[in-house]
């Protein structure tokens, strides 16, 4: 019998698109033999949408005309089993049975344990992180803060919140400047490096804050690591085992690793492949000692954030003195990170179903726990006896 897997993308992010690219990539590249595949598609509105043409990238370069033909749905669990059920109408019916969601999004609103709080408020299993470890990886300056505490490599850097920069922006552009320019502004919870603006000198300062405030209540500001050279490793596995992929090189024409770079690339027509658009070298020209250093951060970060499935770990080299740092997580990277797998002999194929396989493991290893009691302390609760000094007060 076929796993049922719904595969959930889209969603009220600046990353919507590359969400869709992602999973459309996972979902033409799972085994059919082996799964059912249900695509669920959350538009921009949040409204969760499912129908086999979500499975065809071309339907979202019109899908507000072609939104018809989908059936708008809602996940809830029925007699111990999950389903999609339609809710346009007035007689509501299961559309389809599930037996695992496998989230692909990116950004706020989905990959920063928004959409994991509501599977696990639902009880269904899930590939990837869970709440803890989604928000952990999405927050740039909680997840510094944790990095530091366990003395795992991290560039200088300063933060705070809009309203702060309101209030006292001179003394926030006075801790930016004891940090040395040029400098990275970041919002601390987007990916994809949207809002992110390299920082020559302090005259550019207030235009790259305002530009990082349009999108995220709390900035990061960082200092820019000089002779950059970035390097990714994708990891994966769960808290008991962790195994890592290739390492990458990133190539850029610009101070840092753009939006265009990592989605656009050098494709005809501005037509993505997701991450597999980003010009890269594999391996990353890097010696064996930092090879294997960028290899074992990966493994610890990972387990540091309580992350599981497939991340990707980003990492930032001063090449003249080869001092390494971890720039920030992925918790589900574009495209899954599929092409730094291939060069180690693990193909798209293996790697989908090594990530479910995670996720089923994961949900028997958490059904083993404890999370209610049997009992139930209200029966012979006492503590009501001024209830009815309290229904005096009520009026009744």
């Amino acid at each position: 019998m076929k796993i049922k897997v719904g595969v959930i993308f889209g969603g009220e992010t600046v990353e919507h698109e590359v969400s869709i690219i992602s999973a459309v990539q996972a979902m033409n590249s799972m085994d059919t033999e082996k799964y059912d595949i249900i695509p669920i598609y959350i538009a921009k509105d949040r409204t969760w949408y499912t129908g086999s043409m979500l499975s065809d990238i071309e339907i979202y370069k019109d899908f507000e005309d072609l939104k018809r033909y989908a059936k708008q749905v809602s996940l809830c669990k029925k007699d111990g089993k999950f389903y999609l059920v339609n809710t346009k109408g007035v007689i509501r019916h299961d559309v389809a049975e599930l037996d695992i969601a496998f989230p692909i999004v990116h950004g706020n609103n989905a990959e920063d344990g928004t959409l994991q709080g509501l599977l696990d408020s639902i009880g269904i299993p899930y590939v990837g992180s869970r709440v803890l470890g989604s928000a952990l990886g999405q927050d740039k300056v909680v997840m510094k803060q944790i990095f530091e505490s366990l003395d795992l490599p991290c560039v200088k850097y300063t933060w705070f919140f809009d309203n702060e920069y309101v209030e006292d922006a001179e003394t926030i552009k006075k801790d930016i400047k004891k940090l040395g320019y040029p400098v990275i502004v970041k919002p601390a919870t987007l990916g994809s490096s949207v809002g992110i603006t390299f920082v020559k000198k302090e005259e550019e300062i207030d235009d790259a804050i305002v530009e990082a405030i349009k999108y995220d209540t709390k900035v990061v500001v960082e200092k820019a690591v000089e002779n950059l050279v970035e390097v990714n490793c994708s990891v994966l596995g769960n808290y008991e085992s962790q195994s890592v992929s290739e390492i990458e090189e990133v190539m850029s024409a610009e101070e840092f690793l753009t939006y265009r770079d990592k989605y656009l690339g050098n494709a005809k027509g501005g037509k993505s492949k997701g991450m597999a658009s980003t010009n890269r070298i594999i391996p990353a020209r890097i010696s064996k000692e930092l090879y294997s250093e960028v290899q074992e951060l990966s493994k610890k970060a990972f387990k540091a954030l309580n992350l599981s499935g497939v991340c990707r770990i980003d990492f930032l080299i001063n090449k003249k003195t080869n001092e390494l740092y971890i720039n920030e997580p992925n918790t589900i990277p574009g495209s899954l990170s599929f092409y730094l797998w291939e060069p180690i002999g693990k193909k798209y194929t293996e790697l989908l179903d090594d990530m479910i396989n995670v996720a089923i493991k994961n949900y028997k290893n958490r059904t083993k726990k404890i999370y209610s009691f049997e009992t139930n302390i209200l029966q012979n609760f006492n503590g009501l006896k001024g209830a009815k000094g309290f229904k005096n007060k009520l009026g009744k």
